[in-house]
This record gives structure tokens, C-alpha cells and sequence, in this order.
């Protein structure tokens, strides 16, 4: 191997001007920015996180205020200068800190302007970047004013803790520079849709007798578990742990209720604003930290019938490097190591989502339930077709003349062979919790009702029976309570007879 001369060197220090604005392209988005402000809050022992904004003055900013334990000046310098840490350092377990960058790349991504004001034993200090100097100066320096007299929300900020500030919303201004009130409205808007994903991401730490609090103009959030653990009908299986180089892997899955079994506000708070469609899958947590959630990390298919399927994995903060976290802590990736065991546990996991959609949608065809539609399976396709021996066509063919019975049967069969297969797919991929039966009138199902009872009580069948099979088949389950209602009128008048 040849040896290279070293005798000359030159200076390559990146210019500060150029290199701090490129800073505020890592990819950031409100959610993520102030989601890594919140993580030096929780390593810093907070209980409670204020989000404090103000967007209609001239001067908008959001602060985000704790009562941690504060900074010295000192501490606050050094955590004021880009990559303040080694990412290969090792870290205590409840650090959720990963390259030193995340304060200051989070907050250039939204604003020009950080101020950092912070207090500690009884003394206050503040430091400042402003990203306006720093173009003008090309210095890697930051402003240490004397006097934190005019900076926002300082009031607010308590015998110990840390107060950030952003001013100069470039980022979030959405163009709107000249009209405050739109400004405003494009500001409050992407501050309402961060509030579900703070929800999700820390609501581990929200979750603990002794919780982290966070609130947004005063009002707390709520915590938002994306396994849904405390309805009665989440399935969860036992945790496993993994091994891997002395450092443990928890793995733990889940199977959602059916939509049926938990209420719409909740069902969909869970879903979130992508639907259940994609949020199923890996949560992966670091430190009870959400870092990814709603993949499969390309090792199978997100579809309809799997996706009550979510599966928690927790690492420590020592296999960032193996996972790539990245400067975000918002992506990551699959170590090889790990992927067949997961595999195993996406088979296990998809076949209880498919169960809880197939066990419901059997009962539709079952020929013990009065099925409407019968599913056919043959040659490899799967047909639906009208039941033409339910009881409510087989009493309206008894009143019809015989020669008006082909046309009858004729007109149903088209009805199957019309089904809207296209369209049904592309709605069942998409919501399938919109899907809803069409709604009936009185007299339809009036004469619905009376016609299976009709049938199936005189061929014998036990009336708390047949109002079993019904109460499982629309258009009766829909609107059980008008049905109930029928039966027990029919019932009646059948006896006076």
C-alpha cells in the first residue's frame, strides 16, 4: 500500500452562512420539529410541556415551555452548538437525544429565529441564534443577551425549566407574509394536525403513574394508544424479547377490535388521518418513544383483511446505529438479524386480523343465518349470488302467478351478476368502515319480516331462534330495533287469529 503524503493541509471549516441553512433541509415537519423539542424536555425530567403559540400578532413565534431541570450557561452553549454530541457516545437509557443536531435542525426547519432561555439553581441564562446575523456574519456564534425582557411566553417560565422560542415562521407561513389573517389560519391549521401526532408518539410517557403532561394553549392532550389495550376486544398476544448482542428487542402484537366492537370517535382516532389501511404494521419505539409506525418494513403487503394487525417493538437507545435512526427519529431500518424473527410474527399476527374480518363476514353467508347473498368458491374465482331460497323470495313467489316467476328469478340473478366488483374493491382498500347497508323503509321491512316469519315459523322454528338468525343478517340488524318492534306486532296478531 502506498503511503500519501500529509505535509500540507488547508482549512475546510464549513461556512457557517451556508451550512446552517442547509441545516433547515433535513426534512423536518412541524410534528417531527416539535416532537424533538419534546424529547430534550423529557431527558431533561419534565413533567410538564407547554406548546405556546401566538399567530395573529405581527411577530408570530410558538414556544415550547418545561419545568425540567434546566441549563447553566454553560450547558446551554454547549447544547446551542450543532452536532453538541457524538452520536457513537454511548447514552443513559432515558436520553432520547442521537446526534446533538435535534434542537437546532428541528427548529431552522421552521423558524430563523431561536432563542433558548433556560433556568437552574436560582440563574437564568439565554442564548440566541438568528439565522438573518448569521448570513450577514458567517459566524458560528450565538447572541447571549444580558436582559430576557420581550422574549415571548418568559413569564410563563418557572423556577427551573426551559423555555424555546421560534420567531421569523418562514416555514409556516405559507406564502401569506402580507396577510396576517391568512398567516394565521395557515399556522393554527398545521399546529391542529401536530396535535394528533404528539398524541401518538409520546403517549407512552402520558400513559405512566407518574405522567408527562402536555398542553397545547392550556388544554392537555390526550394520551393515543395505537393497540387500543383498553377495549375488551383487543386481542394481545404474549410479549417476546430478542436477544441481539447482549442488547434486548421487546416484541409484542396486537389484533384491533372490529370497527363493530369499538365506538367511531375512537375507531377513528386510532386510524389517524391515513385510515387503518396504512397505519397498520411496526410500531417501533426507542426509549417508549414512537420513532416509525404503519410499515411492514417491506416484508409483506398492507391489505384490507390485515389491517387490524400493529405490532410494538421496543430497542434500547444503544442499537440506534443498527436500526439507522435517522437525525428525525422518524425513519429507520430493518436489521437483517431481526427480519426472520418478525417474519414469523407478521404470519402469526395477519391470520388473527383475518380471523376477526373472516369469522364476521362468514356469518353474512352462513346457511344457518338467512343469508341474503350465498358465496360461491370454485376454479380458483369467488362469486356472490342472490339466496333465491330465502324466505322472503320464496313467500313472494308463492303470491305471484306462475307465469310472472321466470321474469321474477330473471331479474334477480341479473341483480347478482351486476355486482359493482370494481368499485366494491376499491372502497373496501380504501374505508371499508364507511361501507354501510342502504337503509329500508317501514314497509319493506315490514314485509320482510313478516315473510321469514312466515316461512321459518311454519316449518317449525322456535321464535327466539329465528330472531337469533336475524339479529346477525341486514336489513334487520341494521335497524334491530324496528325489527323487534315488527316481530313482536306480527306475533301478536298471529295469536289473535
Amino acid at each position: 500500500m502506498n503511503n500519501i503524503s500529509s505535509d500540507r493541509r488547508a482549512d475546510v471549516t464549513p461556512h457557517a452562512a451556508a451550512l446552517i441553512e442547509g441545516l433547515r433541509d433535513i426534512g423536518y415537519s412541524l410534528e417531527t420539529a416539535v416532537s424533538d423539542i419534546i424529547d430534550n424536555s423529557i431527558t431533561a425530567g419534565a413533567h410538564r410541556v407547554h406548546v405556546l403559540t401566538e399567530t395573529y400578532s405581527g411577530e408570530p413565534y410558538i414556544a415550547i415551555l418545561d419545568d425540567g431541570i434546566g441549563m447553566s450557561e454553560d450547558e446551554l452553549v454547549a447544547a446551542m452548538r450543532p452536532g453538541s454530541k457524538n452520536p457513537l457516545s454511548n447514552r443513559e437509557a432515558p436520553d432520547l437525544g442521537r446526534f446533538g443536531l435535534g434542537m437546532k435542525s428541528a427548529s431552522f426547519s421552521q423558524c430563523r429565529r431561536l432563542t433558548v432561555v433556560s433556568r437552574k439553581a436560582g440563574r437564568t441564562c439565554a442564548a440566541i441564534w438568528d439565522l438573518d446575523e448569521v448570513a450577514t456574519r458567517n459566524e458560528w456564534a450565538v447572541q447571549l443577551p444580558s436582559d430576557t425582557v420581550g422574549i415571548p411566553a418568559i413569564d410563563r417560565l418557572g423556577p427551573v425549566g426551559t423555555l424555546v422560542v421560534w420567531q421569523k415562521l418562514d416555514r409556516l407561513a405559507g406564502g401569506y407574509t402580507d396577510n396576517p389573517a391568512k398567516r394565521a389560519e395557515v399556522i393554527n391549521q398545521r399546529i391542529s394536525e401536530s396535535e394528533w401526532h404528539l398524541r401518538l408518539v409520546f403517549h407512552r410517557f402520558m400513559e405512566t403513574a407518574n405522567p408527562l403532561r402536555i398542553l397545547l394553549n392550556g388544554r392537555i392532550f390526550r394520551p393515543l394508544d395505537p393497540f387500543a389495550q383498553k377495549n375488551p376486544a383487543t386481542i394481545a398476544d404474549p410479549e417476546e424479547k430478542l436477544v441481539i448482542g447482549g442488547r434486548q428487542i421487546e416484541i409484542q402484537s396486537f389484533t384491533l377490535p372490529h370497527h363493530k366492537q369499538i365506538g367511531k370517535a375512537d375507531w377513528d382516532d386510532i386510524g389517524g388521518p391515513d385510515g387503518h389501511l396504512r397505519s397498520q404494521g411496526f410500531y417501533l419505539y426507542r426509549g417508549k418513544r414512537l420513532i416509525l409506525y404503519g410499515t411492514w418494513f417491506g416484508l409483506c403487503r398492507q391489505s384490507e383483511l390485515t389491517k387490524l394487525s400493529r405490532v410494538r417493538i421496543d430497542i434500547p437507545n444503544s442499537m440506534d446505529a443498527d436500526w439507522k435512526i435517522d437525525v428525525k427519529k422518524s425513519s429507520a431500518q430493518l436489521p437483517p438479524v431481526v427480519r426472520d424473527r418478525l417474519r414469523k410474527v407478521i404470519e402469526r399476527i395477519q391470520v388473527g386480523s383475518k380471523r376477526t374480518y373472516s369469522k364476521r363476514g362468514s356469518k353474512l353467508v352462513d346457511s344457518e343465518r338467512l343469508p341474503m347473498w350465498i358465496r360461491i368458491q370454485a376454479g380458483g374465482e369467488i362469486r356472490y349470488r342472490p339466496n333465491i331460497e330465502h324466505p322472503i323470495f320464496a313467500d313472494f313467489v308463492n303470491g305471484i302467478p306462475v307465469e310472472l316467476r321466470r321474469g321474477f328469478f330473471n331479474c334477480i340473478a341479473l341483480i347478482g351478476a351486476s355486482l359493482p366488483i370494481e368499485t366494491l374493491h376499491a372502497d373496501m382498500a380504501g374505508a371499508a368502515e364507511q361501507i354501510v347497508p342502504d337503509r329500508v323503509d317501514e314497509d319493506t321491512l315490514v314485509q320482510a319480516v313478516q315473510s321469514i316469519l312466515s316461512v321459518l315459523l311454519s316449518s317449525g322454528n322456535d321464535i327466539q331462534k329465528i330472531m337469533s338468525m336475524m339479529k346477525d343478517v341486514d336489513p334487520f340488524r341494521s335497524a334491530w330495533d324496528d325489527t323487534r318492534r315488527i316481530i313482536e306486532a306480527t306475533i301478536k296478531l298471529r295469536g289473535k287469529k
